[in-house]
């Protein structure tokens, strides 16, 4: 009589511990708990360079600037222009994407923007560069117990309020990719 009783008993059991893990699952915080781990920034620079270029278009719509120009007479092959029109090759002076610059540091740095050396010519002729576009990026890395890692970016004021240490929840779509804005502070 006594082993149909712990048959029961253990039934009981796992029934009891089955609906508790799908009652934190269905009814428990939403998100993976996780751990910052880091934070740094990266200030980065486009340099841009006046470079030369060479193209073709038709001699009445030849943009501002352009030189040294050669012209011949043709049909357009589009049949857009009814008769023969000149069309021109010329050189443009443009600026272009050359390099980027970067600084890079974590919480006990100061950020600061990089002073790449420019290299310099005479107004008007190629070779010389610019400061271009600026990007400042203030990260975080996150990891879970099974150590996943996710790097958010964040805004400088948020960044400076998180400590390495802090614990989060954060939402994990099925592909993995965590919503960063969805992040909520844990102590699970």
């Amino acid at each position: 009589m006594r082993l149909p009783r712990l048959r029961v008993v253990v039934l009981v059991a796992m029934v009891v511990a089955t609906l508790a893990i799908v009652g934190w699952w269905v009814f428990g915080p939403s998100g993976v708990a996780v751990e910052l781990t880091r934070r740094s920034w990266r200030m980065e620079i486009i340099v841009e360079r006046l470079r030369s270029e060479s193209s073709s278009d038709w001699c009445d719509e030849l943009p501002e600037g352009a030189f040294d120009i050669t012209r011949r007479t043709m049909a357009d092959p589009s049949g857009k222009r009814s008769e023969p029109s000149e069309h021109c090759r010329y050189n443009l002076l443009a600026w272009r994407r050359s390099w980027i610059v970067k600084n890079e540091g974590g919480p006990e740095d100061r950020p600061e923007w990089p002073r790449p050396p420019l290299r310099l010519a005479p107004p008007g002729q190629p070779g010389g560069e610019r400061l271009g576009k600026r990007e400042a990026y203030f990260e975080i890395e996150l990891r879970d117990w099974e150590n996943h890692a996710w790097v958010c970016r964040l805004d400088p004021e948020r960044w400076k309020q998180l400590r390495v240490g802090m614990r989060f929840r954060i939402p994990v779509d099925r592909f993995g990719t965590a919503n960063c804005p969805a992040m909520y502070e844990s102590k699970l």
